[in-house]
Formats: C-alpha cells, sequence, structure tokens
C-alpha cells in the first residue's frame, strides 16, 4: 500500500497464482493485481486468477471499472466471475478482443478502451496509453498525479514483455515502450503484471542493449 499525493488515495498490490496458456502451452505465473482507490470506491486492473481473492481486497468498495491492460488468459480468467462479484462494467481494448473470445465464447467486455481514455477514481485520473507489442491490444495506465503506471506485461524491470508467442511482435512493443512509457518522467513508478515494480529511469538507459537483444 501506497500513500499518494491525492487526499486519501492508495494503491493496493494483490499478488494472485494461477496458469497462462497460449499456444498449445501452459506455465504456472504470479500475477500482480492492481487496486487504485479510497476507503468508498476503487477501480481494478486485472483481477487474475482468483475472483474471490480479489473480492476481499476490494473489501466492500463500490468497484467503478475493471481495467484490463490486455487479453492473455492469466489477466482475464477469473473477470466474469469477478464481473458479477461487483457488478462493474470491464474495459479491454478491442484489438484484444479475439483474446477474449477464446476464454468467452459468445461475449464481449462492456466496452473498449481507446488510447487516450480517462477513468476517474477517488479524485484521481487513469490514462489509457495503447502499447501494442506483447499483444495487439495490450494498454498502459498513467496515474500522473502518483507518479506511476501500470504496465501490464509491456514493461518489466530488466525489459519489455515476451513477443515469442502468437499476436505479438518485438519491434512493434519497442516503439512502444520507447514513444509511450520511456517518454514519463524518470522517476514514474512502473507497476508491472507480473513481478517486482521498476521505474522508467531504472529502465530507459537499457533500450538500445534490448533492441540488440531482439528478444
Amino acid at each position: 500500500m501506497n500513500a499518494g499525493s491525492v487526499s486519501g488515495l492508495r494503491i493496493d498490490r494483490l499478488v494472485t497464482s494461477g496458469t497462462f496458456s497460449l499456444d498449445g502451452g501452459t506455465w504456472d505465473v504470479d500475477n500482480n493485481v492492481w487496486i487504485v482507490g479510497n476507503d468508498a470506491e476503487c477501480i481494478v486492473i486485472d483481477p487474475a486468477h482468483d475472483a474471490a481473492q480479489v473480492e476481499a481486497a476490494v473489501a466492500g468498495r463500490q468497484v467503478t471499472a475493471i481495467l484490463l491492460t490486455h487479453g492473455h488468459d492469466d489477466h482475464i480468467a477469473a473477470v466474469g466471475e469477478f464481473r458479477g462479484r461487483v457488478n462493474a462494467p470491464v474495459y479491454l481494448n478491442r484489438a484484444d478482443w479475439m483474446l477474449w473470445e477464446r476464454v468467452f465464447p459468445g461475449t464481449e467486455p462492456d466496452r473498449a478502451i481507446e488510447d487516450g481514455d480517462t477513468f476517474e477514481v477517488a479524485g484521481a485520473r487513469l490514462v489509457a496509453l495503447h502499447t501494442p507489442g506483447h499483444s495487439p491490444g495490450s494498454v498502459c495506465f498513467s496515474l500522473e498525479s502518483e507518479g506511476t503506471v501500470f504496465s501490464g506485461d509491456t514493461l518489466f524491470q530488466g525489459g519489455p514483455g515476451a513477443t515469442g508467442r502468437s499476436y505479438s511482435d518485438f519491434p512493434t512493443i519497442i516503439e512502444s515502450i520507447r514513444t509511450r512509457l520511456l517518454t514519463l518522467p524518470a522517476d514514474t513508478v512502473v507497476r508491472t503484471g507480473h513481478g517486482d515494480p521498476t521505474t522508467v529511469g531504472a529502465e530507459a538507459p537499457q533500450l538500445e542493449e534490448w533492441i540488440a537483444r531482439g528478444h
């Protein structure tokens, strides 16, 4: 939990465990679930794996939106149940709706996220940044007042998200990171979809090395 510069705002991190499946493989993963709000209301980013566990972390607050950074099943498989528990709309960039369809056939998210969309909660504003590469519809959420960005699987401590599977592209993710994330202030905290947070300043100097490695 971190005290924010908007009065009463806090950012909670919950780690949930499950699996990620794509291209015929399945892997065990731990996911970060981010909850942004105050004692009355919150937004939940990527309520992964365990809907009951995420609901417990919400602790009775009104959930005004469920924001998905992308459509991979480790991030969205529990969303259907969680949406039913908290009665909140689910947002996902339309370019990843084909991934949603794989998990929830015949259904759609409630609303599409567009680049630049804003989401208000507890006096703070999250801004959607379309950052394709890990998936076509990957989105990060900038929370400027708190000096942080929720990067999903676009940027991690030590490098970009994976691009070796279907619907991903390494040059695209590098361009997204270069133009949308590394342009943020150096002290911006990057709250990732998996693992520990980092900062823009810690990751920016490695850009040329990532490109040279081409992973």
